[in-house]
């Protein structure tokens, strides 16, 4: 079985400088913090943090390449049957200043599995990008998923519909029953099948991250010099409790590198800088909050035919 793990990290180490490179252009004040560390265990990754800046309050865009003894508790959690394991990824989150800009997470990964003769007897890709408004401007929504649709029709036109619902399903708070934001593409466990090699796998991966920059960047122009009062920035943090919420509660990725002894800096780099919490919060009705609790508790489609 081949392994993609030598050209997986030569492309997260290349999109990771790509986007740094043009986040920090659009932004205009502040750039990259960069730190790299190591993994007792096995493998490092590459930091970088931006902060205070004229248009990303905070966000990070970080690499990591770890490998070594997954815990009994993840070989259970994965359901699978070999311990020693290679991961390799990408991890990006955005939060801006402004609330009528838009919060983005995306991440795209590669993982192997070996036996005791250190062979790959399993590997998979895993990834997708999605979008948390605070305030909801359709065609922002409407130009995000058309992007990644276009990328995904190239491939199979099965594949948006597809990852779209998966997206949808995983980026849920359960405990609230409502979605984290209005969504976008997630896909994991990509193995190699009669109908799909592994090679398509990779080109399909590393083809979702390259438009990253194309889906989320010319929302931020549009809406970066918007104004806002203190009002909007009230409901920002209150969306940020949500964001956060979801993050320690359900996401796998938080979960993986926490169970495998990973930097907790840069696992914990994904939630926002200042949260608030009200007993019972309840927007005004048809005002913009409702408007976007209302797509949040019913999924839409967002592809114009």
């Amino acid at each position: 079985m081949k392994s993609y793990k030598e050209t997986f990290v030569e492309f997260i180490k290349s999109l990771q400088d790509s986007i740094c490179n043009e986040l920090e252009t659009i932004d205009g004040k502040s750039t990259f913090k960069e730190e790299k560390w190591n993994r007792e265990g096995g493998g490092g990754g590459r930091t970088r943090v931006i902060e205070n800046g004229n248009v990303f309050e905070k966000g990070g865009v970080n690499i990591s390449e770890v490998y070594g003894t997954l815990p009994d508790s993840m070989v259970q959690y994965l359901n699978v049957s070999h311990n020693q394991f290679f991961a390799c990824g990408i991890s990006l989150v955005l939060h801006p200043n402004n609330p009528l800009v838009p919060t983005v997470h995306a991440n795209y990964r590669y993982f192997e599995l070996y036996n005791d003769k250190d062979q790959v007897v399993d590997c998979w890709f895993a990834g997708g990008a999605d979008l948390t408004p605070y305030y909801l401007f359709e065609e922002d929504a409407v130009h995000f998923h058309t992007v990644h649709k276009e990328v995904c029709d190239k491939f199979d036109s099965s594949y948006y519909p597809r990852y779209k619902k998966a997206c949808d399903e995983y980026f849920l708070n359960h405990h609230r029953a409502e979605a984290r934001g209005i969504g976008g593409l997630f896909f994991d466990y990509l193995r190699e099948t009669e109908g799909k090699s592994m090679q398509q796998w990779f080109d399909f991966t590393t083809a979702i991250g390259n438009v990253f920059i194309e889906a989320y960047l010319p929302i931020v122009e549009k809406r970066k010099k918007l104004p806002f009062e203190s009002d909007h920035k009230h409901w920002q943090e209150i969306r940020r409790g949500r964001y956060v919420e979801f993050n320690l509660i359900h996401d796998k990725g938080t979960l993986f590198g926490l169970k495998t002894n990973g930097r907790i800096e840069s696992i914990l780099m994904s939630l926002p800088p200042t949260v608030r919490w009200e007993y019972e919060y309840t927007p005004i009705p048809n005002s913009p909050e409702a408007k976007l609790l209302e797509v949040l508790v019913n999924p839409k489609n967002w592809i114009i035919s």
